[in-house]
């Protein structure tokens, strides 16, 4: 499986739109709820690439479902947030990540590249080429988000997928509130593109940041 295109992967996300869900219903007092904070975790990436990269996956998997994520990051009044600096970070197909405490190079799947940074639009849209997050022991499946801009202060949060056995065991998902659960769980549905080169699943992720 081979990665697409920045234009496919918008092109992709955008032909799906009807399927993404809204932002969050307004407060009585027309402010949004702040996405629910969560750790950092022990495998930030040491070092992160000068100039933004939007596709993780760079040759053919070794293990893996290729994610299409998008999604927007807006304030609290719900105005798009422009130029917010949203990164990804995750392990791969294998359950390992790319970090000098999880073993450093030696057993990941070379083909991706286990984190990437991007930058929203005037439409505080983003977007990358994944994979749907894997569980290793200990954890259910999940992706590590962080997004900050001059405007509001920096967001820590966790992706998890809707529906998975593993969500229920693992003590991080079950810390958060209900409501908080369903604010940073979605589903990722078969994105259905008829093409082997397509991304096969597409997720969608609103983030909420405090000013």
């Amino acid at each position: 499986m081979y990665p697409l295109s920045r234009r496919r992967l918008l092109a992709a996300i955008a032909a799906f739109g009807g399927l993404i869900p809204g932002m969050r219903a307004r407060a009585a007092d027309g402010a949004l709820d702040p996405t629910p904070a969560m750790t950092e975790g022990p495998f930030y990436p040491e070092s992160w690439p000068a100039a933004p990269r939007a596709s993780l996956i760079v040759g053919p998997l070794k293990a893996g479902v290729p994610l299409a994520l998008s999604g927007t990051v807006r304030d609290l009044r719900g105005q798009p947030i422009a130029g917010a600096r949203v990164e990804i970070w995750q392990c791969d197909g294998l359950g390992r990540y790319r970090h000098s405490r999880d073993g450093g190079s030696d057993g990941v799947d070379p083909a991706f590249l286990g984190f990437g940074w991007v930058r929203s639009d005037a439409a505080g849209r983003w977007a990358f080429e994944t994979i749907r997050p894997v569980p290793y022991p200990g954890r259910t499946p999940h992706i590590h988000l962080s997004a900050v801009s001059p405007q509001a202060r920096r967001l820590v949060t966790q992706i998890f997928v809707e529906g998975e056995p593993g969500n229920e065991r693992d003590g991080l998902w079950r810390w958060l509130p209900e409501a908080g659960r369903k604010r940073v769980t979605i589903p990722m549905t078969e994105a259905g593109l008829g093409s082997e080169r397509a991304a096969r699943l597409t997720g969608h992720f609103d983030v909420v940041l405090r000013g």
